[in-house]
């Protein structure tokens, strides 16, 4: 990990490594403040253990470490915890390729935050997030404004072989082609009323909920119809249509279909994340950060993902949270203990949670 040093001749008061386990307690013990994260320091001495603070973390010298420095370690850490993450989670849905689920989830921002401008004098800041379907982890982000567009992210996101699934405002004719040629996959469902000019068609199963399976161009003839040909899958479930448009032209009508309905995955994760790790009660005002924060967040679940399905092979649950904080709790007592090398397996305490993550 690239270092992080004191620019002058003072030695940090408050390393990067305590940066991180005070925001990754922070997330696992669902404070609502940085105020309330400071006084349960100030209060709790196995929480001064785990963050390795003995005295605590005075308020100015903790703000002006999430505001102005860590952020090249904290996307370090969370690289290295995704490659981890990607060993250690098998995939589920390796016939259907490298899914991608990319959604984009707002952030309020307080109204000094000018930079988050959002509509009707309202500000907030605006997530956009790569989701690995097949391990249900988060794998890459960006941070913008809320009025940010999204479909520019898509591209940002996804690599070459992988197939990114998204909901209808990812619609763009010109973006479809640009992935195509990029050999980057997508599955969009599309409006109602998009255009289509077909080309060929394929079988359809008889008694499938597939009702329409075309290969052709999209969009209207000389205003923004694609060059490259698409296809478009229509069906029905529970009473309502959907038309989803992609480039995979390898798979069967209804792999199509049931590899839309992953995409919801990333809300489900959006929810979970919210609600059970607190990722949205700011600490910060500006996207320095904001950001250091989010990814703070990113790498609490990425531990959580890992730990989990060493422990008990099985997904994150807000049980197994629950059973971690007082293992993590009981264990800091240990005189041996050094959280920060439990997470990455080099801990000398004996057997530790974190251990064998």
């Amino acid at each position: 990990m690239p270092p992080l040093v004191s620019k002058g001749n003072k030695p940090l008061e408050f390393t990067f490594e305590q940066e991180l386990l005070s925001l990754i307690l922070f997330h696992l013990e669902e404070h609502q403040s940085g105020l309330e994260l400071l006084q349960f320091l100030d209060e709790d001495e196995d929480a001064r253990a785990i963050v390795g603070t003995p005295t605590g973390v005075k308020k100015s010298t903790f703000y002006e470490a999430i505001n102005t420095r860590g952020l090249t370690q904290m996307a370090h850490v969370f690289d290295e915890l995704l490659r981890l993450a990607r060993k250690t989670i098998p995939s589920q849905y390796k016939k259907l390729g490298k899914l991608v689920a990319i959604d984009g989830s707002l952030i309020n921002a307080s109204p000094t935050m000018d930079w988050a401008d959002y509509r009707n004098g309202t500000n907030k800041a605006k997530a956009h997030v790569g989701f690995d379907i097949n391990r249900s982890i988060p794998m890459k982000i960006h941070l913008n404004t809320g009025k940010s567009d999204e479909r520019p992210y898509m591209s940002a996101i996804l690599e070459p072989g992988q197939t990114g699934v998204t909901d209808r405002y990812y619609q763009c004719y010109d973006m479809f082609d640009t992935l195509q040629k990029d050999k980057k996959h997508y599955i969009c469902r599309i409006k109602e009323n998009s255009r289509i000019t077909p080309l060929r068609e394929n079988a359809i199963k008889p008694g499938s909920p597939v009702f329409y399976d075309v290969v052709g161009l999209l969009g209207t003839k000389g205003v923004n119809q694609t060059k490259k040909q698409h296809r478009v899958v229509a069906y029905t479930v529970d009473g309502t249509s959907y038309r989803v448009a992609t480039d995979r032209f390898d798979l069967a009508s209804e792999d199509i279909m049931a590899i839309y309905k992953l995409r919801w995955n990333i809300e489900t994760f959006f929810g979970w994340w919210k609600q059970h790790l607190n990722v949205y009660h700011r600490l910060a005002r500006g996207p320095y950060g904001m950001m250091v924060q989010v990814l703070a967040g990113l790498i609490t679940y990425l531990l959580l993902a890992i730990y989990c399905r060493n422990e008990y092979d099985e997904p994150v649950s807000i049980k197994r949270v629950r059973q971690l904080r007082n293992a993590i709790r009981t264990e800091s007592r240990d005189p041996d203990f050094d959280p920060l090398a439990c997470m990455i397996g080099g801990s000398t305490a004996k057997n530790h949670a974190f251990a064998k993550t």
